[in-house]
């Protein structure tokens, strides 16, 4: 498996967490109770896998390949528009966090935070990924020297080989999110 495949086959996982929190919003919605413990898989999940792990990879090795090969004209807008997009993200992330802690203090106004945060991040994250996908990676593949790709693939597949736990870990916690709320 090439390094895009890969990152285009962790897209898919992390929608399958994307849809799980979207479900979870709308229980809230219709007055069920706060699973604090979903929320907090959620989000460790979006920290240390969609985030940390995920976009570690396009954002240290290949958004880092795309700098070093090709013109800033070509490349600084459309990355530094991914590179925006991810810190919203993190921005959304913290902004639920701080909502279910303020739930859990006994703000239950905080509820319409919990939901629009999480709403939020699945919205910006699907159409986020979206463009990676269709885009992003596409130019990628199609702009970059054949060597630097295979750079890449060996940079990746040896950073997967030793996160070996760390995948294994969070793609259960994805399955775990999605049988929570179905």
């Amino acid at each position: 498996m090439n390094a895009i495949d890969l990152m285009i086959e962790e897209h898919e996982v992390i929608k399958k967490v994307l849809s799980a929190i979207r479900k979870g919003s709308i229980k809230l919605l219709d007055k069920s109770d706060v699973d604090y413990d979903f929320f907090t898989d959620a989000i460790d999940f979006v920290r240390n896998f969609a985030d940390k792990h995920h976009h570690g990879k396009e954002e240290d090795m290949l958004f880092s390949l795309m700098h070093e090969h090709l013109t800033d004209e070509v490349v600084k807008e459309p990355l530094s528009g991914m590179y925006a997009e991810h810190d919203l993200g993190r921005l959304f992330i913290s902004n639920l966090e701080e909502a279910l802690r303020m739930h859990r203090q006994g703000d239950d106004n905080a509820r319409v935070d919990i939901i629009a945060n999480a709403i939020g991040y699945t919205d910006l994250l699907r159409r986020h990924i979206d463009k990676e996908d269709k885009a992003i990676y596409q130019f990628a593949l199609r702009e970059l020297d054949d060597l630097v790709i295979k750079d890449l693939n060996t940079i990746v597949l040896n950073y997967e080989q030793e996160n070996t736990d760390v995948v294994k870990k969070y793609h259960s916690i994805a399955d775990e999110l999605e049988k929570k709320v179905s």
